[in-house]
């Protein structure tokens, strides 16, 4: 017989637009015991799962105060097929005060036909049907005119009610009927429950009791504060984050780069400030793709992107906007845990802006091998492998671009772009192996950079502050033969430091800000959260025990100009939760995006 030994929810939060998917623990017939399901449409040995979720609709909730429950309903909404959960306030002044907004969706909705305009109706019944238990207690408004905000009053027409849901006895109603739920809209601020049992597959009847979980209220997505693009070639500009108001021009690309915390290493223990159900991975991930694809770049790197995850999610979501996906997975000679959970670097591209040439993958484990067969006496080459063996990995792409500035006097060239994503070495005590794989990867690119004439971007978490050894190396082509991060190398692998050099003409996109000759607000903020020590941010992570910055994106100033900077966020905004991650914010570390232009080449 199937049996059910085990139900529990990840989050028992539910959020619209996350996924809710229980974790059900099974004994099977044969007295095997398995987290499988065994779906109706494939019972074993005549016996499945099935699964209901109920929604209880106790309360409508205010669409402006989310956290409050609803008193005023806009009928007209409801007839315009406005979705229903736009349509409800808190307060008459509430409603008042988006008189404006309500009239731009209305008008919006009479201009377009609404494909869903049958099953909003049938989610407004569960709200003002006398059925469900909802009773509707009539305060009218009336307009005077139509482009100001409505005067409620006591006229006899119900054109604003006032809409009151209660729960009447144990109804419930039927909202899903699978293992997953996704809650909508509609479900905002309605309790849920989750139903599993096992059945007899021929007579559909129940085999012992059914397993229920009660959730919380379902609550809206909280909203990040809006970041925005800052012009930093000349002009003060203060452009938003949408494809009709980007500050970008033919011949332009953009590049985001984001470490977005992997799940394998957001534990509670870890981020005991975020609430779970905000940490957990179904809520993160949706968090996660809204952002980045509200950036709008051409091209993504990210850093710690799970295996698994980039092949379920990232890959076939962004491939749904236009992104073409690369991605290097971590080695794991260290790591011993769930093949799956092991982490990587994952570079996306618009199909639509850039072709894929050429990839290189870098494994820095290789790396230590070769220098310790070369450069370590047999009886040390133990400690030493043990020392710079830390699977971490660089993925390089070059990428053809299908747009040229190089003029009518050299038509037909090819514009090349080499873009290297990844993530270095964690560890404080281990600077020597910090700045190893920094020059490791340098003298990789220098090789890419002498077979072709091809402007660079490197991207990633170096977990290197401003001023340490490895941000030197990259910044300034070299690293003092005296500076203190130098005096950690037992293994003598960074000796002489003469040889720590490079030859790329690398610059900091985000010293852009501090080089700015300029006034205005915007500019000016964005200084302040600068450090002018460093010409680099403040910070770009900040968790409870760490804030500052380890993330870059740095060009070769030879072949790329600066256009536009993501504006950066001040540590009290970001911190008003304690720290991130967050409701609001997915990652501990904080996405960077630089829009670039390419240089004309100078014909020799």
């Amino acid at each position: 017989m199937l049996s059910v030994l085990r139900v529990h929810l990840p989050s028992e939060i539910p959020v619209i637009g996350c996924e809710i998917t229980p974790y059900v623990l099974l004994r099977r017939p044969d007295n095997s015991i398995s987290n499988e399901d065994v779906p109706e449409s494939g019972p074993i040995n005549g016996y499945c799962m099935r699964y209901r979720v109920h929604s209880d609709q106790k309360f409508a909730v205010c669409s402006v105060h989310p956290t409050e429950q609803a008193t005023l309903q806009c009928l007209i909404c409801i007839k315009a097929k406005v979705p229903v959960a736009r349509s409800y306030h808190c307060t008459p002044m509430c409603f008042s005060d988006a008189w404006q907004h309500h009239r731009a969706l209305h008008e919006r909705a009479s201009n377009a036909s609404n494909e869903n305009g049958t099953e909003e109706e049938e989610m407004f019944g569960r709200f003002s049907s006398t059925g469900s238990g909802v009773k509707n207690v009539g305060i009218s408004a009336s307009t005077s005119n139509a482009g100001q905000s409505p005067s409620l009053s006591n006229a006899s027409t119900p054109i604003y009610p006032t809409t009151v849901a209660e729960r009447s006895g144990d109804n419930l109603f039927e909202v899903g009927r699978s293992r997953t739920y996704t809650p909508t809209a509609d479900d905002i601020g309605h309790f849920l429950k989750f139903e599993c049992v096992a059945i007899d597959a021929d007579t559909k009847i129940p085999i012992g009791n059914i397993n229920t979980i009660m959730m919380s209220r379902v609550i809206p997505a909280p909203t990040p504060t809006p970041r925005h693009m800052i012009q930093v070639n000349g002009v003060d500009v203060l452009g938003h984050m949408d494809p009709d108001s980007r500050i970008a021009s033919s011949g332009t690309f953009s590049i985001l780069s984001y470490n977005i915390l992997s799940d394998a290493y957001a534990t509670n223990e870890s981020y005991s400030y975020c609430p779970s159900w905000a940490l957990s991975w179904p809520y993160r991930r949706q968090n996660l793709l809204r952002e980045i694809i509200g950036y709008h770049a051409d091209i993504l790197c990210l850093q710690e992107v799970q295996s698994d995850h980039f092949d379920e999610f990232f890959a076939p979501e962004l491939d749904k906007h236009g992104y073409q996906a690369l991605y290097k997975k971590k080695t794991s000679e260290v790591y011993s845990g769930n093949p799956n959970a092991v982490d990587g670097c994952a570079t996306f591209f618009r199909r639509d802006k850039f072709s894929h040439v050429k990839k290189y993958e870098v494994e820095f484990n290789k790396a230590a091998q070769s220098l310790t067969d070369a450069a370590i006496q047999p009886n040390q080459k133990k400690v030493a492998l043990s020392r710079l063996i830390k699977d971490n990995i660089a993925l390089i792409v070059v990428l053809e671009a299908k747009f040229s500035n190089q003029g009518a006097d050299n038509p037909g060239k090819r514009q090349l772009l080499c873009v290297a994503n990844t993530h270095v070495n964690v560890h404080q005590d281990h600077k020597d192996v910090k700045l190893w794989q920094v020059h490791t990867l340098l003298k990789g690119l220098e090789k890419i950079a002498v077979s072709a004439d091809i402007p660079m971007l490197v991207c990633g978490d170096f977990n290197s502050v401003p001023g340490s050894a490895p941000h030197a190396l990259l910044a300034m082509g070299k690293v003092d033969q005296l500076h203190p991060d130098l005096a950690v190398d037992p293994l003598s692998i960074l000796r002489p430091a003469s040889k720590l050099t490079h030859q790329l003409p690398l610059v900091s996109a985000y010293s852009s800000f501090a080089r700015m000759v300029g006034i205005g607000h915007s500019l000016e903020q964005q200084r302040r959260r600068m450090d002018p020590t460093t010409n680099e941010p403040l910070f770009t992570n900040c968790a409870r025990d760490f804030i500052g910055t380890v993330d870059y994106i740095f060009y070769t100033a030879d072949s790329l100009t600066v256009e536009s900077l993501l504006e950066l966020l001040d540590e009290e905004s970001l911190r008003k939760d304690t720290a991130i991650p967050s409701a609001e914010w997915s990652s501990d570390h904080l996405a960077l995006l630089a829009e670039f232009r390419c240089k004309p080449r100078v014909r020799r």
